[in-house]
């Protein structure tokens, strides 16, 4: 099932994710591999596991399976590092922010895929999961890589319509 089918069966309450979801994946604005990395990392970051399914499935034609691999990397490190770097911006306690994370992140350096495709899924990721210290990081990187506003802007947008997505179908 594509995720324009499992769109389908939104309720009419969703109508505005169904058209949004739809727009979203027939926008030429960015290559495929980034559009289907981050449908394929936003919708690890639901948990939800038809949309899941949906879009690896989707994913899998329209990108390799390095980069595919390398979209569910950036979910995983994100939901990861989201919650580690969120904490040591929160806490009152400044010295968390000066220890080591100690924290493995080899796909960071090596995912197999060009550094900006993963620095945009990621950012995508850390939207969904609120760590703004990993927003400005990974914006920082991608900026400095010559990426324009609208394709970051693009990237959380997809972040917004898939968290949705899968938050309604959950509770549908």
């Amino acid at each position: 099932m594509s995720v324009k089918d499992l769109a389908r069966t939104l309720p009419d309450y969703a109508k505005d994710t169904k058209l949004n979801i739809s727009s979203l994946l027939d926008d030429q604005m960015i290559d495929d591999q980034k559009k289907y990395g981050l449908l394929v990392a936003c919708a690890h970051a639901t948990s939800y596991g038809p949309l899941i399914d949906a879009a690896e499935e989707e994913a899998a034609e329209n990108m390799t399976p390095e980069a595919l691999n390398a979209a569910k990397s950036a979910a995983s490190l994100m939901a990861m590092n989201n919650i580690y770097y969120r904490f040591t911006h929160l806490a009152g306690n400044d010295d968390y922010a000066k220890m080591p994370a100690k924290l493995r992140m080899n796909a960071m350096a090596n995912p197999g895929v060009e550094k900006v495709d993963f620095e945009l899924w990621s950012l995508a990721v850390s939207a969904i999961n609120g760590c703004g210290m990993c927003i400005d990081s990974h914006e920082k990187v991608l900026l400095k890589a010559g990426v324009n506003g609208e394709t970051i802007q693009y990237a959380v947008r997809m972040a917004a319509v898939v968290f949705a997505l899968g938050r309604t179908l959950a509770a549908a």
